[in-house]
């Protein structure tokens, strides 16, 4: 494992046991409600970050700037060289607002891309339905430099194997087919050679926080957080889960961030004449 992997898995650690408890509601309120909530909960918190991190009197000045451009392009558009001038002027104090977000953005781009991921684990998969669904599990090898290893998965009363090993030489891969038998978190236990390797699984109905690659790289951790990083010198580089995807276009797959994006922003809005930073 590399520095930046183990960085973020150290980093992970301490979002796992924060957010393990902050989102715990999750599992037990509506969808919708707890979405929201968490929302307006970081909508407010994001516009506070950005109030103390901004430049706001060189903010406030372009925004007057764009009005008064704005104003004058509505009030002299008979005038063509007026208007040229305020459109002008319009696209510098756009160049200049990109400018003075710069650093607010990347301050909260940080700690907001280790939330998201932890969001994801709630909203972007759904678990399998016991006895009823199955899921494709997918092994990742590294590049055999000779014979490949025995690769096996063992089979147990949650969780059965219905199809696997399958291996798939051209890309390294080993795949299986898995039904869970009973519902709640468990483990997928691999044997590779004379190594084992363990992958958490989940099953059942409403909302469980799932994590479905268990990697070495940095950016696999970033995306996938809940679980401790494969060793760098393993035979195994990933093991991936497809869980189902969520179907809702409020909270489900892909959605969930549209949602909390525009909620968000609205909720930071509605809380501004709230919250008073002087400059």
């Amino acid at each position: 494992m590399n520095a930046g992997a183990s960085v973020v898995a150290t980093l992970n650690t301490v979002s796992n046991a924060l957010f393990a408890f902050a989102f715990a509601p999750v599992a037990v309120l509506p969808a919708w409600l707890s979405l929201t909530l968490i929302s307006a909960v970081l909508g407010v918190v994001i516009f506070v970050i950005f109030m103390f991190t901004a430049n706001r009197k060189a903010f406030s000045a372009v925004v007057d700037a764009i009005a008064a451009s704005i104003l004058a392009v509505f009030l002299f558009r008979d005038n063509i060289a007026v208007t040229m001038r305020s459109e002008a002027r319009l696209l510098v104090c756009s160049v200049k607002l990109l400018w003075h977000s710069l650093f607010p953005v990347l301050v909260m781009s940080v700690p907001l891309i280790f939330v998201l991921a932890q969001m994801a684990a709630w909203y972007q998969y759904r678990p399998p339905v016991p006895g009823s669904e199955t899921v494709l599990v997918t092994m990742q090898l590294q590049e055999p430099s000779g014979q490949w290893p025995e690769v096996s998965l063992k089979d147990s009363a949650a969780v059965g194997v219905m199809t696997g090993p399958v291996r798939l030489f051209s890309r390294a891969e080993v795949y299986w087919e898995i039904k869970p038998l009973q519902p709640g978190d468990h483990e997928l236990i691999f044997r590779v050679g004379d190594q084992e390797y363990v992958k958490t699984f989940g099953a059942g109905e409403g909302f469980m926080r799932l994590n479905p690659k268990r990697s070495s790289g940095w950016a696999d951790l970033l995306l996938f957080p809940l679980e401790k990083p494969l060793p760098g010198e393993s035979l195994v580089r990933s093991i991936q889960v497809d869980y189902p995807a969520r179907p809702s276009r409020l909270y489900g797959t892909d959605w969930w961030i549209l949602y909390f994006c525009i909620a968000s922003m609205v909720f930071a809005l509605l809380s501004k004449p709230f919250i008073k930073i002087r400059a």
